[in-house]
């Protein structure tokens, strides 16, 4: 995906910022419609961002959120994300953002911003949920493999294991195809972060 320019930018991220604050911005200000912008976008929420956006930008953002893991400085702020007290909400996701070393901010906010306008060009895109599933799966079941204790710190309650195996997961999942790795972070963003972090129905599913 070419970079956008830095119009095009600075529009996106001026709405990403109001919709994130919970502001609104009016679709006719600015001529969004003119610029290529689906103006429905101004009231979606992340899952349906993520619902729209292509494989390729759902992907920048799992690089994004691949890199901060790799950083000593800010594995832990990402990592707790998948604790099961995390505030996943929009509102919570900023909040991370926010905590994050400049880099790792500006990666996740350059990101972002292509995943809004990626979507906001774009018709949603086929999801299979039951792949994505098996995918997730199978991604657990290699870093089980490579990882001794991966199940157990995932599904554990102590932070720093827990981001240990988050990292683990990330790890495998950054070697498989661009299409199976923006199917998984749709899944994980969209609706498993809870699942796999151990709320809602428990442990990582990996029968």
């Amino acid at each position: 995906m070419k970079r956008i320019s830095k119009w095009r930018g600075a529009v996106a991220a001026t709405v990403v910022a109001a919709a994130l604050a919970g502001g609104t911005v009016s679709a006719q200000s600015g001529g969004l419609q003119d610029w290529g912008f689906d103006p429905s976008v101004l009231a979606a929420d992340g899952r349906d961002l993520l619902q729209r956006a292509p494989d390729p930008a759902v992907d920048g953002l799992f690089q994004a959120v691949h890199a901060s893991a790799q950083d000593p400085a800010d594995a832990g702020v990402m990592c707790a994300l998948f604790d099961p007290a995390a505030d996943r909400s929009l509102e919570g996701l900023n909040a991370t953002a926010a905590r994050l070393g400049e880099a790792s901010r500006l990666r996740f906010a350059d990101a972002a911003v292509n995943v809004f306008v990626a979507a906001a060009q774009s018709p949603p895109q086929p999801f299979d949920r039951a792949q994505a599933t098996q995918w997730l799966k199978a991604a657990g079941v290699r870093a089980s493999l490579l990882h001794d204790g991966f199940v157990a710190g995932l599904n554990g309650g102590d932070h720093a294991q827990r981001c240990d195996a988050v990292g683990a997961l990330l790890d495998v999942l950054a070697d498989r195809p661009v299409a199976e790795r923006a199917a998984v972070t749709r899944l994980l963003l969209g609706e498993g972060l809870a699942y796999v972090a151990g709320d809602g129905t428990g442990a990582m599913p990996l029968r």
